[in-house]
């Protein structure tokens, strides 16, 4: 089936009767009420459920395998290959299945707020809920912008369509399918809209190295003086979080890409997690869930107010909001080089530094071992922290391989000089289960000294493991809380969970057989 012939076939689809084209904001969350997808909260916000899939299905997710990706996408257990035949019939029966209901909704957005870098996109969901989310997330095309948009991907969102693994080629009923042939994402079985967000990312972090644009899973930020700072991390380790400084502007808070004059948002929107949210630690982010966000699995009480601190449906509740709910947003969300790099990690085992100084070799290491650990929730099968390594802090997400990404960031390193730190927001005084999370005004304070500079020239001590540059004072932070051994009552508990961490650094760097010795000497020692 051709380009084309594929485009003919949505066509069709597209011009039904059934389908509502670009509907508002308001016209979207009136749908969804009436068809019982979901109910306002006290705050206005629409707040909806997705069944048993309440995070991410990295096994369902799939690439096809195509004449031109064959020889440049990392295949392996991310980027798990496909069939043409079994995508195209895949293909057919969810269009099939979309003409039967009663309605369809149909967006069109943008990816990318840097306007040589935008790719236009088009959104097709079963539920109207899904669509409000696609619209809050992505960039919003102004009236003028939709008389020429002409979307060059196009993403399908069918949850009730659940495919039979003994007929349909998949592992599972739910499947998520990328063909960038075709230029169409094929999503079904699954009513978690985060897959919606994510595989628009990954087709991002596959067209924008190609126009020599390093495609980035962070957050990012700017000063009042236009100093820019990046926070990468995995889902749960703070990037949303510790972006939304009121002192400073955001970016964006999940997906950038940095260009030759600097890094712009690929999204319109925030996805924060908003488990124990609360105003008093996180007034924006609280603030911004209002009429037009959607909440995701977040219990209610009888008042119909949210309670995130419940987690009876799961840990992974989600808050989804456009960028302008932020009060401090930059619009258009774009902004210069970056002056500061920081790495987040949630160590489970507790025995991180909360933060360090890095060496650019030792910025290499930790980017591309990108150590952290699954929270509960953000994918099925996750019910408590596991340590985890996700090449370039982004790994479910990369299709294309991981030297790619890093050698750029060196690159770009080298080039604006900038200063990277690597910061634990996971466990202080014991490992998960023993010890406690790190306090998050600890975080902030240890966040904002390394942003103005003032820990440039503080003594550091070296952590004999691993090698890191520790600070031995921080403004605001006890100086005991910034030596991790320090924090633990059993030292000797300490020093094995230690080597034990070392040791999965070093057994995981095996597979990057091509880096430089520097970098290579730049880890954890046993």
């Amino acid at each position: 089936m051709s380009t084309l012939s594929y485009e003919t076939e949505l066509d069709k689809v597209l011009k039904g009767e059934n389908v509502c084209h670009d509907l508002s904001v308001s016209q979207l969350v009136e749908q969804s009420l009436e068809r019982k997808e979901g109910m306002l909260t006290s705050t206005g916000a629409l707040r909806a459920t997705t069944g048993k899939y309440t995070g991410r299905s990295p096994k369902d997710k799939y690439i096809v395998e195509e004449t031109s990706v064959r020889d440049k996408i990392n295949w392996g257990n991310v980027n798990q290959p496909i069939s043409k035949e079994v995508f195209e019939n895949l293909y057919k029966k969810v269009l099939n299945y979309l003409q039967k209901k009663d309605q369809v909704f149909v967006s069109k957005n943008f990816a990318g707020a840097d306007k040589n870098y935008q790719l236009p996109i088009r959104v097709v969901n079963e539920y109207a809920w899904h669509n409000l989310f696609a619209r809050q997330l992505f960039i919003r095309p102004t009236q003028e912008e939709l008389k020429t948009h002409e979307a060059k991907f196009t993403v399908i969102s069918a949850p009730g369509f659940k495919a039979d693994p003994n007929i349909d080629g998949t592992k599972s009923e739910t499947f998520i399918m990328i063909s960038f042939e075709k230029r169409v994402v094929l999503i079904g079985g699954t009513e978690y809209a985060g897959e919606i967000k994510k595989s628009i990312f990954s087709i991002m972090n596959y067209l924008l190295p190609e126009q020599n644009v390093l495609s980035m899973h962070c957050s990012a930020n700017v000063g009042n003086e236009g100093d820019v700072a990046l926070f990468f991390g995995l889902s749960g380790t703070g990037k949303t979080t510790l972006s939304a400084d009121p002192e400073r502007h955001l970016i964006g808070d999940d997906e950038h890409g940095w260009s030759h004059t600097g890094v712009f948002n690929i999204e319109g929107g925030c996805y924060a997690k908003c488990i124990n949210l609360s105003e008093e630690k996180e007034p924006q982010i609280y603030n911004a869930i209002r009429f037009g966000s959607v909440l995701e699995n977040v219990m209610l009480d009888d008042q119909r107010k949210p309670d995130y601190d419940d987690t009876q449906l799961t840990e992974n509740t989600r808050a989804a909001y456009p960028l302008e709910l932020i009060p401090n947003s930059v619009m258009p969300s774009v902004a210069g080089h970056p002056n500061t790099i920081i790495f987040l990690t949630a160590d489970a085992f507790g025995v991180l530094p909360p933060i360090s100084k890095l060496t650019k070799e030792q910025a290499m290491y930790h980017f591309l071992s990108g150590y952290t650990s699954k929270l509960a929730g953000t994918e099925r099968g996750i019910t408590s922290p596991e340590a985890t390594f996700s090449t370039c802090f982004g790994a479910p997400f990369l299709p294309l391989p991981a030297n790619r990404y890093a050698e750029m960031l060196g690159e770009k390193i080298n080039q604006h000089e900038v200063q990277v730190f690597l910061v634990n927001t996971g466990w202080s005084g014991g490992e998960y289960g023993v010890g406690k999370r790190m306090n998050l005004s600890y975080t902030r304070a240890m966040v904002q000294a390394a942003l103005q500079g003032e820990l440039n020239t503080v003594e550091t001590i070296v952590d004999p493991t691993f090698g890191l540059n520790i600070p031995a004072h921080c403004p605001g932070v006890p100086d005991e809380v910034l030596q991790p051994r320090e924090t633990w009552t059993d030292k000797v508990a300490y020093d094995a969970k230690a080597a034990e961490l070392a040791t999965q650094f070093q057994e995981n760097f095996k597979k990057f057989a091509k880096v430089s010795d520097e970098i290579l000497n730049a880890g954890p020692k046993v």
